[in-house]
C-alpha cells in the first residue's frame, strides 16, 4: 500500500524552536519608536507585551528551548502528519510529487495555537492576568481564547466587524472558550469612536483591532496585548511545523524542490518555510514562494517601508511591505487574513530575493479546481 502520510511519534517531536534571526546573511532594520523615530527598546515594549518575549522578539539566538508546559499543550495534536496529496496530483495530471502539513488537527482548527499557547504561558509566568487582541477571520481569536483558557487567563478579542458577521462560528468557539468578543470598531475604545463616527459603516480592519486591542490592554493593571502573526516571537513560535516537516522529509528521503505557504501577515508561511530558508542560505537549492490574495497584496503590490502596524499609530513603525496602516480591505467573505502588512522577517527575505511572492484570486484558485473537474477529472 502507497504511504499516504508520514508521522512522527511523541517523543520526535522538536524541542526548540528555530530562530532564523541567527542566519540573516544581512542584517535586519529595527523598528523604531513612533514618537522619536529611534530604535525601539525593550522598555518602551514592556507596557504591551510581557518582558519574557520582548526577549525572544528581540534574540539572535538559533534555537529557543520549548518550555516543558508548552510541550504538554502541543502534545494534544502534535506532531502533524505531513500528508502525500496523491489525488491532487492525479487531478492536476501533476509531474511531481505534492506533499502538505496538516495543521487544522489543532483543537482550534489551525497553525495559531503554534503560538497562542507559548503567548498564553509567556504571560501567565509573567505575572500577567488578562490578555487583549484582535482577529480578523476569527482563526487568532479562537485560539488565543483555547490558549487563555488552558492557562486561567481573562481575554477579550476584537473581532473585525464584517467578519464577526459572516463567521458566527468563529465567534462561538471563542465564546465556548470563555473569551469576550466584541465586533471592531467598537465603543469601548476612543480608537474605535473615532472610526465610527467619521464611518458609522465601517466594516473594520486589523488596523482598527490592533488599535483597539492595544488601547485596551494598557489602559488597565497585569493586562498586556497579544499579536497573532507579524512579529518576531510569532514567528519563532511556528517554526515547530517546519521543523517537523524537515524531520518528515528526511525519513522518506526526500528534499523538496519548491517549498509554497499562503501568506496574510507571515505566520503560517514562516512557520512552514524558515527551517528551508535556513537551508538555502547555507547553500541548498530550493525554491521558497509566498501565495498572497490579490485582495491584499502586501509583497507583491506593496513598497518595502516603515509603517505602523495600527491605525491610531501607537505601534512601533516596521520595516515590511505594506499598503498602508489606513488600509481597509473590502468587505468580501474572505478565506483568511488580510493584513496591511507583511512580517519583517519575510519582508526583509522577500526584499533580499531568498523567497519569492506571488498574489492569486480566491476565485480564480476555487474555479481552476471545478474547471479541471468538469473536464472529466475526478477524485
Amino acid at each position: 500500500m502507497e504511504q499516504m502520510k508520514i508521522l512522527l511519534n511523541d517523543e520526535e517531536m522538536p524541542r526548540q524552536w528555530y530562530n532564523i534571526m541567527a542566519d540573516m546573511p544581512t542584517p535586519m532594520r529595527p523598528p523604531l519608536h513612533p514618537g522619536t523615530g529611534k530604535p525601539v527598546t525593550a522598555e518602551d515594549l514592556a507596557p504591551i507585551f510581557p518582558m519574557n518575549l520582548i526577549e525572544q522578539e528581540v534574540s539572535t539566538e538559533r534555537w529557543i528551548d520549548i518550555p516543558d508546559e508548552v510541550l504538554q499543550k502541543y502534545l494534544i495534536w502534535r506532531p502533524t502528519p505531513l500528508c502525500r496529496a496523491r489525488n491532487f496530483e492525479k487531478l492536476l495530471d501533476a509531474p511531481v510529487k505534492i506533499y502538505y502539513k496538516m495543521e487544522g488537527n489543532s483543537p482550534a482548527g489551525s497553525h495559531k495555537p503554534n503560538t497562542a499557547i507559548p503567548q498564553a504561558y509567556y504571560n501567565k509566568a509573567f505575572g500577567i492576568k488578562r490578555i487583549s487582541t484582535e482577529t480578523g477571520a476569527g482563526q487568532w481569536g479562537s485560539a488565543l481564547s483555547m490558549a487563555c483558557q488552558m492557562f486561567g487567563l481573562e481575554c477579550r478579542v476584537f473581532m473585525v466587524r464584517v467578519s464577526y458577521e459572516q463567521k458566527p462560528y468563529r465567534r462561538m468557539m471563542m465564546h465556548t472558550w470563555g473569551a469576550e468578543c466584541i465586533p471592531s470598531p467598537s465603543n469601548l475604545t476612543a480608537a474605535g469612536r473615532g472610526v465610527l463616527a467619521e464611518h458609522p459603516d465601517s466594516p473594520g480592519s486589523l488596523g482598527i483591532a490592533i488599535s483597539e486591542a492595544i488601547e485596551d490592554a494598557v489602559s488597565r493593571d497585569e493586562s498586556r496585548y497579544s499579536l497573532g502573526s507579524v512579529l518576531n516571537h510569532v514567528v519563532l513560535h511556528q517554526t515547530i511545523a517546519g521543523l517537523e516537516a524537515h524531520k518528515q522529509l528526511e525519513k522518506i528521503g526526500v528534499y523538496p524542490d519548491v517549498v509554497m505557504g499562503c501568506a496574510g501577515g507571515g505566520s503560517n508561511f514562516a512557520g512552514i518555510s524558515m527551517p528551508f530558508v535556513r537551508d538555502k542560505i547555507h547553500g541548498k537549492e530550493v525554491r521558497i514562494v509566498g501565495a498572497e490574495p490579490t485582495s491584499c497584496p502586501t509583497m507583491t503590490r506593496g513598497p518595502f517601508a516603515y509603517d505602523f502596524g495600527d491605525l491610531a499609530q501607537k505601534t512601533p513603525l516596521l520595516p515590511m511591505y505594506t499598503l498602508g496602516h489606513d488600509f481597509v480591505p473590502a468587505p468580501i467573505h474572505a478565506g483568511g487574513l488580510r493584513y496591511h502588512g507583511m512580517a519583517p522577517i519575510i519582508s526583509h527575505l522577500v526584499h533580499e530575493q531568498l523567497i519569492e511572492a506571488r498574489a492569486y484570486h480566491q476565485l480564480e484558485t476555487f474555479e481552476a479546481g471545478v474547471r479541471r473537474q468538469r473536464k472529466g477529472h475526478s477524485l
